[in-house]
Formats: C-alpha cells, structure tokens, sequence
C-alpha cells in the first residue's frame, strides 16, 4: 500500500535542505568514523543522513518503508557513486527481522516521532555494538508564512500544525520564530533516549537563516505528507499556481526566509 510520501519523494530529494556539515563532523568525531564503521539510517527516506555518511562509513543501511524514497535514494547514490548504501524497505518496528551485521551508529531523522520511540531503542540494543550508539536528528523549522497555510487550507482544508513546521507567520511575514511546540518535540526525544538504556545523552543545535526562493516553498509543500501531490489529484496545478501567486504577492523581492535550527541529540550507553 502506497504511504503518502509516494508520491512526495521527488519532491523531498529535490527540495529538502541537507544537514549541515558540522553534523558530520560532529558524528565522526563522537564515533570516531573512519570508514571501517557499519551505520543504520532508520526512516532514512532518500538518503538524506545516509549518502554524506557514507563516505565516513564502510557499509550504511539505509532503511525505510517507502519504496518510492528508496528509488530516489538509490538514484542519487548512483548520480553521486556511492556504492557502499544497501537501500532496504522496511521500519523501526521490524528491526530485528532486518538480519543487519553489529551496528556503530544508528541516526534517525525526523521520522523518530512516528516510531515507538520506547521500543526502538530497545530493539537497537542488540545490534548496537557496545561503543556504538544513537543520533536523532531534529530540523526545527520556523512557521511557514501564513499565506502558505492559507492557501493550503482551501484546497485541502485546515492542518493542526503539527507537521513540518506548518503555522501562521509572524505579522510583517519576513522572518518567523520556532513554534513551542517543536522545542517540545526536542525535550520529548530527549526524555524518551535518556530513559532507555542508551542514557548518556547529549544534544547539540546549530542555527542558521535559510533563504527560500517560490519554487523552493512550493516544492517543500509537495514534499510533505500532509500536501504531497497525490493529495490534490488534478487540483495540483492550480494549487501550485495559486499558492506562487500568492508568494510574489507577499514577497516582492521572491525570496522567504526562515529560521532553522538542527538538533543532534546523541545517546550512547553509560560508561563503566
């Protein structure tokens, strides 16, 4: 059964921003990655986490219930050749049915607060080798501007909020601000990793001003579950037509800026 990131795949390898370099640094420094390392990217979508570590690695998995992000994992892979990613369909529920080698590093992005997030650490456990351990990381995103909701609430009515950073903006429209609830979201991944047996827990955010052009916050929304393509069926079109329109109207200059902040929230095991 097609999940609703099918059709948004194209749309998330094109259009979502990567991850900031001191990420990596950060991960090779923590796990001494050298590439003789084995990592797991859970919900890894196309590639997002797994192609920049794979350089740092000697094998990544790259795991993920959607066959279509797969697709376009492996497509970007063979653009970038990268021959050391093995692309396979599955989620953090199954873990244990993978038959995956031990484990250095497990990263898992934004998909962490759709899964069991008491379970998967628990599971990871027996894969995790005993100096190995867990990075979530968090892209907390600034509020759309509000025209982006507006527009999107008449061709498919309201959205709570909840995904991708989907809020009014602020009054002016130039520049919004992290919504609570996505700081809570953070101390939520926080709690759940420091109460499992990967206790050792330590987070570390970078900020930065992204500059998004119209085409760029168009193609965000189709990358998005809650406005892929296959939602509008034939009212694609004039959904992506209204909502450019709208933009220029609002941003004369046809740039919108945001405030981004990425999370790396590192568990390991205690010491002994």
């Amino acid at each position: 059964m097609s999940t609703p990131y099918a059709s948004a795949a194209p749309y998330y390898a094109r259009y979502r921003p990567p991850y900031p370099a001191e990420l990596y640094a950060l991960l090779a420094d923590r796990f001494a990655l050298d590439g003789s390392q084995t990592v797991l990217d859970l919900g890894a979508g196309p590639g997002t986490l797994s192609l920049p570590l794979a350089p740092l690695a000697e094998h990544v998995y790259a795991v993920d219930p959607e066959p279509a992000m797969l697709a376009e994992g492996c497509g970007l892979a063979e653009e970038q050749g990268s021959r050391n990613i093995s692309w396979l369909r599955g989620d953090a529920a199954g873990i244990g049915r993978l038959c995956l080698p031990r484990i250095d590093l497990c990263v898992i992005g934004g998909a962490f607060h759709r899964m069991d997030r008491v379970r998967v650490p628990a599971d990871l456990d027996a894969v995790l080798a005993p100096r190995g351990g867990i990075a979530v990381v968090t892209s907390v995103a600034a509020a759309w501007p509000s025209v982006v909701d507006e527009v999107r609430t008449r061709f498919l009515g309201p959205d709570d909020g909840t995904a991708d950073g989907t809020a009014d903006g602020t009054a002016d429209g130039t520049e919004v601000t992290t919504r609570p609830a996505d700081m809570e979201e953070l101390r939520d991944v926080e709690d759940h990793l420091a109460k499992s047996v990967f206790s050792r827990v330590e987070t570390t955010t970078w900020e930065r001003s992204a500059h998004c052009t119209v085409d760029q916050v168009i193609g965000l929304q189709f990358s998005r579950a809650c406005s892929s393509p296959a939602l509008f069926g034939d009212r694609k079109d004039a959904f992506e037509s209204e909502l450019r329109l709208a933009l220029r109207d609002r941003y004369p200059d046809g740039t919108c800026t945001r405030t981004v902040t990425v999370a790396a929230t590192v568990a390991t095991r205690p010491r002994r």
